[in-house]
């Protein structure tokens, strides 16, 4: 079994077994897979219950009692994917990485991904421990397979990474922090062009403490966090590496704890990289990866895995991952802590929001009149003309574009707009081409208007929008509608819901920093109201959700995490029901990461059997010159695909190119 460092505590799933006897555990594995058929309870009863140097004695009796291989046997009685991980459980774990890495470059292809998740995450004993396994296993240097299979930036990190000579986490020196800060910035940001070879160097061989200040200092003095510029900066493979590299730094667990989660989300199990992290963990960190779990994605590791697999696999990856920690209907407290220490950094970051969509150069207002005119003038329309000119253009161009068309044609360009296109396109231009605060102003009208109510449209406009933009929807609301949206909302929404949406309309949200002696009152405020009483805790949750700051409330939500051991997401979501947990949640959510909140709406517009378009037009256009290039980010990040590459799978025909045109490009 792996020891914890001296003074650290075990944090493994699995366990040395007491009384432990390797003659009678192989009599037991031979019984099992004697005659016709095979015992496959009891293989993975056994097999799951012993340590990995107690499975190594194991298959040393084995040996010794029957003169045969005993993973050549099990091999032989298993198939499929419970085979493949038993058959890693027996392996000790440089041979099961040896074995994984060599899988990665054989054949056609390279699995890079798996490469990445191994060499990022390993100390340096375990990849000194690993290029030897590769050299006993497969008589191969493992460094010359790596180059001949990879290349660029890409390889040369990787080489850095199979060195294994990282500096040791006493090695930090303050002087060397900021003389790292400043070389990583002027590598990149400060930089035509990337000097890869800094970012490799520093990246590749600082000790894991010296980095984690490194990295919160780059992003005190660029108020950017590393991750940022490595994805401004850097590119494919290489950047994923890196950007591995940092998760691993910042914490292993965390970082497993992702991968996890993205082998099981959505249609289809990764169950490589599912079984890898299964085996090779167990041992090591299992239970920090699954309490950040919990925390995390407000689900244990141990209920995705039963709800996504099956038969005698998910025993198996069950027993391995050694309890569910939905069982207790609350966090550990050592995962508070990872969330507090989350809204440390989220507190502290200041991430540059940008736009895809920007005034175009040379604006020339009369000649795209004139070319908007022609485009539809005559027989048919030329709907790549109307695309490219209205989605390459600011918002505030287009308004000035609008004026030159009337001054020189006398004609309104948006009833001649409208008249010449239609459907999904005709939403999508006609909504580029209102003012914005008019613009949500009528998708608020459209929410309320008819049969029925949106309140998915209500929530995400009233819960997303800055003071400035609220008022500013409310005068355009009244200017077109002779109307109200206060009183709108009122007649067509109720109870706290109504009340929540008014309050919100209002826009007087406070704008000024965080209190911390206010945010500790604020929090104990809303973890005092007792479970079950519905109505005061909904009341004190609007009283302080739909008023603070959002800096102020980030460090409520810490707080409150620290009080509690519970996320405040996760008490709405559990206490709350309907259209107010859904419009709190919206709210917490945009506080957090307001890129990430728009990344999952669209993400879900697009998800499975059909389209929302209505929801996807309504933040392509919304987002266009606010944060749609950090929402592209928080997208691939989360999905590990491109927004650009979603609404190409997802759209068709002009609608498609005029969506891309917004996005701005592939990440």
């Amino acid at each position: 079994m792996a020891k914890p460092a001296q003074g650290t505590k075990y944090r493994g799933s699995i366990h040395d077994f007491p009384d432990f006897d390797p003659s009678r555990d192989a009599e037991a594995l031979y019984t099992a897979m004697k005659g016709f058929g095979s015992d496959k309870e009891a293989i993975l009863e056994l097999i799951t219950s012993r340590s990995n140097r107690q499975r190594q004695e194991i298959c040393q009796s084995y040996k010794s009692l029957y003169g045969k291989d005993l993973i050549a046997d099990l091999k032989y009685e298993l198939t499929g994917k419970f085979e493949r991980l038993i058959v890693g459980l027996m392996r000790p774990l440089a041979y099961c990485d040896a074995k994984e890495i060599k899988d990665a470059v054989s054949g056609i292809g390279t699995d890079e991904k798996c490469l990445i998740e191994i060499l990022a995450s390993r100390t340096n004993e375990q990849i000194h421990q690993l290029v030897a396994a590769y050299k006993d296993a497969y008589e191969r240097d493992l460094e010359a397979d790596i180059i001949g299979d990879t290349s660029g930036h890409f390889q040369k990190m990787l080489v850095v990474l199979l060195q294994g000579t990282r500096e040791a986490d006493d090695v930090v020196s303050e002087d060397l922090v900021q003389q790292d800060v400043q070389d990583l910035y002027e590598a990149g940001e400060l930089k035509w062009g990337t000097d890869e070879a800094q970012f490799i160097y520093i990246l590749g061989n600082r000790s894991k403490q010296h980095l984690r200040l490194v990295f919160d200092e780059y992003l005190k003095t660029t108020g950017k966090p590393i991750e940022a510029s490595i994805r401004g900066e850097l590119s494919g493979d290489f950047e994923k590496l890196m950007l591995a590299v940092v998760k691993c730094i910042r914490s292993t667990p965390e970082y497993f704890a992702e991968r996890l989660f993205k082998a099981m989300k959505g249609l289809g199990t990764r169950d490589n990289t599912l079984i890898r992290i299964m085996v090779s963990r167990s041992e090591l960190d299992m239970l920090d990866i699954r309490e950040i779990f919990r925390t995390k994605y407000e689900k244990s590791l141990y209920s995705m895995i039963k709800n996504d697999t099956s038969g005698e696999y998910k025993r198996a990856l069950l027993k391995l991952c050694g309890g569910d920690d939905d069982a207790a209907g609350q966090f550990f407290p050592e995962a508070a802590q990872v969330a507090y220490q989350m809204w440390e950094l989220s507190a502290v970051a200041r991430v540059e929001l940008k736009g895809t969509v920007r005034p175009a150069d040379n604006f020339n207002p009369d000649a795209d009149a004139k070319a908007l005119r022609k485009a539809m003038k005559g027989l048919g329309t030329d709907e790549d003309t109307i695309i490219d000119i209205i989605t390459h253009r600011s918002n505030a161009q287009r308004q000035q574009i609008r004026q030159t068309f009337k001054s020189h044609f006398g004609r309104d360009l948006m009833a001649d707009l409208k008249s010449e296109i239609s459907g999904d396109l005709a939403r999508l231009i006609l909504g580029l081409m209102m003012p914005p605060a008019h613009y949500d102003a009528k998708q608020l009208k459209k929410a309320m208007e008819g049969a029925g109510t949106d309140e998915k449209a209500l929530i995400e406009i009233l819960a997303t929008r800055t003071n400035a933009e609220i008022r500013a929807i409310c005068e355009a609301y009244k200017e077109d509608y002779h109307k109200s949206l206060e009183d709108a909302l009122s007649s067509d929404t109720s109870g706290h819901f109504k009340r929540i949406l008014v309050s919100l309309a209002t826009g007087n949200r406070e704008e000024g920093g965080e209190d911390r002696d206010q945010a500790r009152e604020d929090a104990q405020e809303i973890a005092d109201t007792p479970s079950g009483d519905k109505t005061s805790l909904e009341t004190r949750f609007m009283t302080i959700l739909c008023t603070r700051s959002y800096q102020h409330l980030r460090r409520v939500f810490q707080e409150f995490v620290k009080m509690t051991n519970y996320d405040v997401e996760h008490t709405i979501k559990k206490e709350m029901s309907g259209d107010v947990r859904d419009v709190f949640v919206a709210i917490v959510q945009s506080v957090k990461n307001k890129p990430l909140f728009f990344a999952d709406k669209l993400y879900k517009s697009m998800k499975g059997a059909g389209t929302d378009e209505k929801t996807l037009t309504r933040i392509m256009i919304s987002r266009s010159e606010i944060d749609l290039l950090n929402i592209r980010r928080e997208f691939i990040e989360k999905y590990d695909k491109s927004l650009h590459q979603a609404i190409e799978g997802d759209t068709s025909g002009d609608f498609l190119k005029a969506l891309l045109a917004i996005c701005g490009g592939e990440d």
